[in-house]
């Protein structure tokens, strides 16, 4: 099993969730995340005054996916987030070492499901 992290424009989340749903993922957490990579920020003008934003606004959407899912997952995320200018976000891919379904005590990959 893998967890794969996406941090992504605001206005590609709706996007990506619809398909990822129908690529089948049955679940997905989204976190509202500020950051910098290559970017470095970006200035902003408030009431005439011109203003440095260091961290710049993204979503997280974090997956659990069996192995076989994987590589669907990528190219389904890559496909919908991608603008193709700077600041299109990152996706990171971890190894699970377990999942565990805490209502049922289901475990590994019946616990995704």
């Amino acid at each position: 099993m893998k967890k794969v992290e996406a941090i992504i424009r605001h206005f590609k989340l709706e996007d990506v969730k619809n398909a990822l749903s129908e690529q089948g993922v049955q679940g997905m957490t989204i976190s509202e995340v500020r950051g910098f990579g290559r970017q470095k920020g970006h200035t902003e003008m408030y009431r005439g005054t011109e203003y440095t934003v260091d961290f710049v606004p993204k979503v997280k959407i974090e997956v659990a996916v069996p192995d076989a899912r994987v590589k669907s997952v990528l190219d389904t995320i890559l496909r919908t987030a991608q603008t193709g200018q700077i600041g299109d976000g990152k996706i990171f891919v971890s190894q699970l070492l377990e999942t565990i379904r805490i209502r049922t005590g289901e475990q590994g990959e019946d616990a995704l499901q």
